[in-house]
């Protein structure tokens, strides 16, 4: 990717974000709400990946895609971080590295759109205050409609894994991702380097993510198609 077409696609992710913070001012859309959404599909993914957490191996990623990619988080700073530096950092990390932060950044903001609908029907159409299950879960998912994009979703976290993946196996990447670490605190975009340094020590930690990268490949494209075929949670809530 050059810098051109980089710092294009970045200023339309970050158009995309800026928009959906705009509609949610504008519509008072309740952050409780939001919340709700986040730890509910937090904890769904916690119990569909209980085996691979069960397993040291493999425990660190998927505490990073739960916290890091799909937790209760506010990533307005980590979005503000990349808007700023993106120029500087696409002159000195390598592709890999540059699309690591492209997929997350996409991700974000694909599910930022999809959590807000998802929102807008729980509340508005479907009467969700405080909690939430997976009867009404799957219902609003359904409503919601947007198969395309929640099969770009699966494809951008499986797209993440693989960067990171081969960040880890590149020495060169690895070692100068890790050696950026004090500038990049010294220059303010110090979340953002945490949240890359999170992922690949995580994927380093497994010694090869092809087995987790395929369950999640398998299993969260298995969900989606049960959710629209209208499956009983039992088969699609594990």
């Amino acid at each position: 990717m050059t810098l051109r077409s980089g710092s294009s696609r970045l200023k339309e992710l970050m158009e995309r974000s800026r928009a959906l913070r705009r509609r949610r001012v504008e519509t008072g859309e309740l952050p409780a709400a939001r919340r709700v959404l986040a730890e509910w599909q937090s904890q769904r993914l916690a119990r569909t990946y209980a085996d691979f957490s069960a397993q040291p191996r493999y425990r660190p990623v998927v505490d990073f895609f739960l916290n890091d990619l799909y937790g209760p988080v506010d990533f307005r700073q980590r979005d503000a971080d990349v808007e700023r530096v993106y120029p500087v950092m696409a002159r000195v990390l390598s592709g890999q590295a540059l699309a690591t932060i492209d997929a997350a950044l996409e991700l974000h903001a694909l599910s930022d759109e999809l959590d807000a609908r998802m929102v807008e029907i729980l509340t508005g159409e479907l009467g969700m205050t405080d909690r939430l299950d997976e009867q009404a879960y799957a219902e609003a998912f359904r409503r919601c409609g947007q198969r395309a994009s929640r099969q770009r979703q699966v494809d951008l976290v499986v797209e993440l894994g693989r960067t990171l993946d081969a960040v880890v196996h590149h020495p060169v990447t690895y070692a100068t991702l890790l050696a950026a670490r004090l500038p990049a605190r010294l220059a303010g975009f110090g979340e953002l380097q945490d949240f890359l340094e999170r992922g690949v020590r995580a994927f380093r930690h497994m010694h090869g993510a092809e087995e987790f990268i395929a369950a999640v490949d398998a299993r969260e494209r298995r969900m989606l198609e049960q959710i629209f075929a209208g499956a009983p949670s039992a088969e699609w809530n594990a």
